[in-house]
């Protein structure tokens, strides 16, 4: 049976029959990709064209004003470039328009920074007679009130850098001379003397009036002296020792750092007020925080006496120390952590230094050969001036309030004045009375 299956007669496909909906013909539309149109004989390209440019009929016979006519053959000018159509075949594509309504595109260019350019000759040079040429001392200080002080022997003079004028404040006994050290209070109106005999005097510069002594603190010179505050002074002595000083009460003496071996050679309290570095002659740099007696680091990297430190104006923990006659080295140190961060050989006694208040910069004073200014660039440390004029060791060097202006003397009797950076034209708008918290209440009143 199941061969017989096999043996039936195929179906007919000639009797087969398309259905309605599938035709043989092709239809009389067409069909491309759903993306790419398929334009086949019926689109002429040609006739396209044509119709494109040929000019309606409307257009042709419509029948317009002189003022209407006059602005269409303006906008076709300026918009159009004399075209009747916005869109046309092309060969190649017009260029762009341009309308001379629409404004000429600026041109203006930043002003490049004119370069500084700093004088390698003084400003102005002033006898300093015997003053007295000491690593151990600090007999040069500029105010806050752009007065210049200095001690020459048993006097301090006043140099007024504003209107030129010199006064005498003080001549000392001949049992405290020389003096050594001096040091404006933050207000610029009183100075701290420090002397010979181990006495430290306060005076009022606007009434040449001694307004207190301290005594009993240090055993022979005291040659550093740094201002925390208007009431706190700190004074360095001759053996080691460091005290700080409230001229406002009658015990001054309110802490001690002990730290050191040989005389303090600098001092110097960072802006914070929260730490104080002290250098000396014993080699050693100490990072003292305002409220422990013992250091808070302790630093013995230099090979020669710690003279100059500077704190860094523009970050807190940043402090730079230079090394004396066989050192020549400029450190820089991280108190936050208590590491060096970079050193760098000066070739000679590095006996000061001083950060920029305008720029990333920093300033050495020098001794032999060149007992030199210079002036380095900060973090590279590039060399970017080299002041010279002096012919012994610049053991003294302060900078002007609005940090234009250094002074340096050296044990050539002479102080000079230099030119660091340009003094600023433009004034600054006074706050009005009401602006921070401060004066906040005061003002909702």
């Amino acid at each position: 049976m199941d061969a017989d299956i096999y043996r039936e007669p195929l179906p007919d496909v000639r009797r087969w029959r398309r259905p309605p909906w599938a035709s043989s013909r092709p239809t009389t539309r067409g069909f491309g990709d759903r993306f790419i149109p398929n334009r086949g004989d019926r689109m002429n390209m040609n006739i396209a064209e044509a119709l494109l440019n040929i000019p309606r009929k409307d257009e042709s016979t419509e029948e317009v004003s002189p003022s209407r006519a006059a602005y269409r053959k303006l906008l076709s000018d300026t918009m159009l470039q004399g075209r009747t159509r916005v869109f046309s075949f092309s060969n190649r594509p017009r260029s762009p328009l341009k309308s001379s309504l629409e404004a000429p595109t600026p041109t203006h260019r930043q002003p490049a920074r004119k370069r500084r350019q700093i004088p390698q000759a003084p400003e102005k040079t002033l006898d300093a007679p015997d003053i007295v040429g000491d690593d151990r001392f600090n007999v040069l200080d500029w105010g806050n009130k752009n007065v210049l002080s200095i001690a020459l022997d048993d006097k301090v003079y006043l140099w007024n850098a504003t209107d030129g004028s010199t006064t005498e404040l003080v001549t000392v006994p001949e049992s405290s001379a020389p003096i050594t050290s001096v040091s404006w209070a933050p207000d610029g109106r009183h100075i701290a003397i420090g002397q010979c005999n181990s006495i430290v005097e306060l005076y009022d510069v606007t009434t040449k009036k001694l307004l207190r002594t301290l005594a009993g603190i240090h055993q022979g010179p005291v040659g550093s002296l740094a201002w925390n505050n208007n009431h706190l002074l700190t004074t360095g002595g001759a053996h080691g020792a460091i005290i700080n000083n409230d001229v406002r009460i009658q015990s001054h003496a309110v802490r001690s750092y002990r730290g050191h071996d040989d005389v303090i050679c600098g001092l110097k309290w960072s802006s914070c007020g929260k730490h104080l570095a002290s250098g000396g002659a014993d080699k050693l740099l100490n990072i003292w925080d305002v409220s422990r007696s013992s250091p808070l680091h302790r630093f013995s990297n230099h090979t020669s006496t710690v003279r100059a430190v500077a704190w860094c104006p523009f970050k807190d923990n940043l402090l730079a120390s230079g090394g004396g006659e066989t050192d020549h080295c400029i450190k820089f140190w991280n108190v936050s952590a208590g590491t060096c961060l970079k050193s760098v050989e000066t070739g000679s006694e590095v006996c000061g230094l001083l950060w920029s208040k305008h720029e990333r910069e920093l300033l050495s004073s020098h001794g032999p050969e060149k007992n030199q200014i210079a002036v380095w660039k900060y973090p590279s440390m590039t060399k970017i001036a080299e002041l010279t004029g002096h012919s012994s060791s610049v053991l003294y060097m302060t900078q002007s309030p609005d940090g234009c202006q250094v002074a340096s003397a050296s044990s050539d009797e002479t102080l000079k004045l230099w030119q660091i950076n340009e003094k600023s034209t433009e004034k600054k708008a006074p706050k009005s009375p009401h602006m921070g918290p401060t004066n906040m209440y005061s003002y909702i009143r």
